[in-house]
């Protein structure tokens, strides 16, 4: 399979003309919710979705939306180190982010989370405060669709373990500089 680049790939921001409905993923809850909620929190303006398409075909989403990190045990200590004594700190979290499946495993995903920090570094710099980029990473028993992994590769770190459901991770935008 061919990786797919950043070069490839046209991203749109989700509207009632584009057709969603031939999406796949093996994770239901992340189509039901391109097709049924992305929309209408857009409108709401809980999140803004991104759609990427590659030679026409929709290969992706990505829902982002504003978050916050509470600062407990060893993080909260960390800022205290450094004179930060806030409950919490802006972050920039992707809520939703999906690949179809029929193009798994092109790089789609990674070019995703670095268009997540890119807006967050753009937003930092520019419009306001954001430290970190969250997510919840959905845990699956099959460590291929374990999308712990795959975030713990690309530099994010847990907030709480979890073995079910989904483990609440983040990035430290600081660290990249």
């Amino acid at each position: 399979m061919e990786i797919i680049g950043q070069e490839d790939i046209k991203i749109e921001i989700l509207t009632e003309n584009h057709d969603v409905s031939n999406f796949r993923s093996y994770e239901q809850e992340l189509v039901n919710f391109l097709k049924e909620d992305a929309l209408r929190n857009q409108k709401l303006s809980l999140s803004i979705t991104f759609l990427w398409f590659h030679k026409e075909n929709l290969v992706s989403y990505i829902t982002l939306l504003n978050d916050r990190i509470n600062l407990e045990g060893n993080l909260k200590l960390s800022f205290r180190d450094k004179s930060v004594l806030y409950k919490s700190l802006p972050a920039l979290k992707i809520g939703r982010i999906a690949v179809d499946d029929r193009f798994l495993m092109r790089g789609i995903g990674s070019l995703m989370v670095s268009f997540a920090r890119n807006v967050a570094i753009k937003m930092q710099k520019n419009y306001s405060g954001c430290r970190f980029i969250t997510v919840d990473a959905k845990r699956n028993q099959e460590k291929s669709r374990d999308a712990i992994h795959f975030y713990k590769k690309i530099g994010f770190f847990p907030l709480k373990e979890r073995a079910k459901g989904t483990t609440p991770m983040y990035l430290d935008l600081s660290l990249l500089s």
